[in-house]
Parts: C-alpha cells; sequence; structure tokens
C-alpha cells in the first residue's frame, strides 16, 4: 500500500502541474472568446494580484509579521520602471536631457533587475526600526510607513519635480521583447495577440518563478526559522535562531517580489500615479493571503483569482440583474459591490477562520524519521 501511495503521489503532482499549465495557457482564449479584452485584463490583474500576495505571504504567512503598508514596495518598483523608463525626467533636469535627449530609456528588463533590490533596502529599513514590536503595534507602524510613502510620491512635485505629484507620470514604455511590442497587436501563426493577452503570459512567467522562489524558501532553513518565528519568537530565540536577521529578512525578501509586481505594473499600465497605492490595496492584498490560506501558496492563488474575480463579476452583474428583478436600479453597483464583498470576507473568517485552502500542519513541522520499533 506504501509503494502504491509513494509511486502515485509524483504521479498525480505531474498530472496536477500539467492540468494547471494547459488551464493557465488557454484561460485568456476563453476569456477573450466569451468576454473580450476587459476579461483577460481582469486575469491580468488578478495574477498581479497574486504576485504581491506571494510576497506579502512571506512576511505574514511564514513568518507572522503584520503588515499593512506592503503597497508601498509596490509603489517603489511602479515610480522606478516610471522614472527610468519615460521622458519625465528629461524634461525636468537639463543635465539629464543632455545625456538623454529622448528621455532615459532605460528598458524593462534592466528596471526589473534594479527593482527587486531597491525595494528590498526599503524593506530592511522599514523592517529595521520594528524588529520590537508585534501585534497591531507592528500593524500601526507598516500602516504608516505605507501612507508615508503614497503622500511623499504625491508632494514630490516641488520644489523640484520629481514624480509629478499627483498628475502621476505618463509615457511609460512597454515591455519589448524578442523584438515584440507588447503594446502594440501581434499577428503568431494567424492568431492575433492583443497586448492584454501578451502581458498575460508575461505575467504567468513571472508567477511561476515567484511561486519556485517560495517553495523553495518555505523548505529552506531560512524557511523553517521563520516559522518558528511565527510560532513562539522566544522559543526560536531561544533555540539560537538569529531573530533579528531573520526578520529583516522576510521583510526584505516581501518587499523585493513587491517591487518587481510593481515595476511589471508601470510597464502594463503605461502611467503612475499615488491614487494606485492607497491603503485599501494594502488590505485588499491582506484579505487575499488570509482568506486564501495563510502560508498556503495555492491557497493565496486561489483566493486572488477569487477576490479579484468575484470583484468584478459583481461590478458587472450588480446593475442588470437589478434591473431584470426590480425594474430599476435599487444600489449603486460599487455601494452593492462592496457590500457583498464585506459579507463575503465576515462569512468566511466565520466558517472558514483558517482560509479556503489553508496549509496543512504538516508543511510547517519537520520531516522525521520514526524511531524503529523495538524486538
Amino acid at each position: 500500500m506504501n509503494k502504491l501511495t509513494s509511486a502515485g503521489t509524483p504521479r498525480m503532482t505531474t498530472y496536477s502541474v500539467i492540468g494547471f499549465a494547459v488551464l493557465a495557457l488557454i484561460a485568456p482564449i476563453v476569456a477573450q472568446t466569451f468576454g473580450g479584452n476587459y476579461w483577460v485584463r481582469v486575469l491580468d490583474f488578478a495574477l498581479l494580484y497574486i504576485m504581491l500576495a506571494l510576497g506579502l505571504n512571506i512576511v505574514v504567512g511564514f513568518a507572522g509579521l503584520l503588515d499593512l503598508g506592503y503597497i508601498a514596495f509596490f509603489a517603489v518598483g511602479a515610480y522606478l520602471m516610471a522614472l527610468l523608463s519615460s521622458p519625465h525626467l528629461s524634461s525636468q533636469f537639463a543635465w539629464i536631457a543632455h545625456l538623454f535627449p529622448g528621455g532615459v530609456h532605460l528598458g524593462f528588463w534592466w528596471v526589473l533587475l534594479l527593482a527587486a533590490p531597491v525595494a528590498a533596502l526599503a524593506g530592511a529599513l522599514l523592517g529595521a526600526p520594528t524588529l520590537k514590536l508585534r501585534g497591531d503595534y507592528l500593524a500601526i507602524v507598516t500602516l504608516g510607513f505605507g501612507e508615508i510613502v503614497r503622500i511623499f510620491m504625491n508632494n514630490l512635485d516641488r520644489p523640484v519635480n520629481i514624480t509629478n505629484g499627483p498628475k502621476g507620470i505618463t509615457a511609460v514604455d512597454p515591455v519589448h521583447f524578442f523584438g515584440f511590442d507588447f503594446s502594440k497587436v501581434h499577428d503568431v501563426f494567424g492568431y492575433k495577440l492583443t497586448p492584454v493577452m501578451m502581458y498575460y503570459y508575461l505575467l504567468i512567467v513571472m508567477v511561476m518563478i515567484i511561486i519556485f522562489v517560495n517553495l523553495r524558501l518555505q523548505h529552506s532553513r531560512i524557511g523553517r526559522a521563520w516559522v518558528a518565528i511565527r510560532e513562539d519568537e522566544i522559543a526560536a530565540k531561544a533555540m539560537g535562531i538569529n531573530t533579528r536577521n531573520i526578520k529583516l529578512l522576510a521583510f526584505a525578501m516581501g518587499a523585493a517580489f513587491g517591487g518587481v509586481s510593481g515595476a511589471v505594473f508601470g510597464a502594463f499600465q503605461g502611467f503612475v500615479s499615488p491614487e494606485s497605492f492607497v491603503l485599501w490595496e494594502s488590505i485588499y492584498v491582506l484579505a487575499i493571503v488570509v482568506l486564501g490560506g495563510m502560508g498556503h501558496i495555492p491557497g493565496i492563488i486561489l483566493g486572488g483569482i477569487l477576490l479579484v474575480g468575484f470583484q468584478e463579476l459583481l461590478r458587472e452583474l450588480a446593475t442588470p440583474l437589478q434591473k431584470m428583478i426590480f425594474g430599476h436600479v435599487l444600489i449603486d453597483a460599487e455601494v452593492l459591490r462592496s457590500l457583498l464583498f464585506g459579507l463575503a470576507l465576515v462569512g468566511v473568517m466565520l466558517y472558514r477562520p483558517a482560509g479556503l485552502w489553508p496549509a496543512p500542519r504538516r508543511e510547517d513541522r519537520p520531516v522525521t524519521t520514526p524511531a524503529p520499533e523495538a524486538p
């Protein structure tokens, strides 16, 4: 029986991966066929939120550190992309215009490589003064950090215009990959690939890379140290774990993924402004982690898809359903969407407090070999 189980498990895992890959490949085609580019764009944003949630999961799910300012690292990556891949800096500074007459166009892939370490440095700077804080106090400090970054970006248009303030930065370069401009429609083997579809496949690849890194971290000594700190920090410190460095590493690693997500967002939107980095966004990403299942990567993927899809379905169906049932609109679609979304959160927390797909307890326990039985 054990042989059958051990042989069948890898086979089932392989089938699951193949099934997921096939589903991921055909999802934008199905979405575009039945809903047009709008629903492909919804899939793109679902993948962006999944990338963010996987980064926040390192801080909240693995290390147990409540972070309400995570969207600040998203902003760091997005503004880095906007500043280094647009004409904005050249239009504001004469010496930059002299060096780059057509604007600074560093390129998506180079900015992506810069976004991770710059955001990680910002995460370490946030983590350093909060090492002795826990629970509510940590949440308040991180919340303040997120708001400081947003306000900073909103007001850094004077006396020197760096971020262009509330107007935002426009004309951000799209992604270019082997001659493919992601802002244009391309004909591949007789099939038209729209920009939203090309970004979808780029995001799928990036999500898979982040999942791979997360899995390697989770099952490493560092991942075990994060779980030990989450369960009992005093006991972890007594066992010789350097809690200070491990916490800083959690903040830095989570922030790095946030910075990468922000850089992709900047290229995808072609426009970056402070309105995209409000407190609600941090809460929304945290809701994906908590409702999906803290510390469980498949649960977070499920949470991201359901939350983004659920909200967009409510946005689309609220008005026509009310007209069909009552003959007119009783409640505005946005108000009804927020109301039902809140009720869904309360319901899930009441009946599934560990999340929709919680992590099995065995994932947090080291694998041990049973002792041999006595003769």
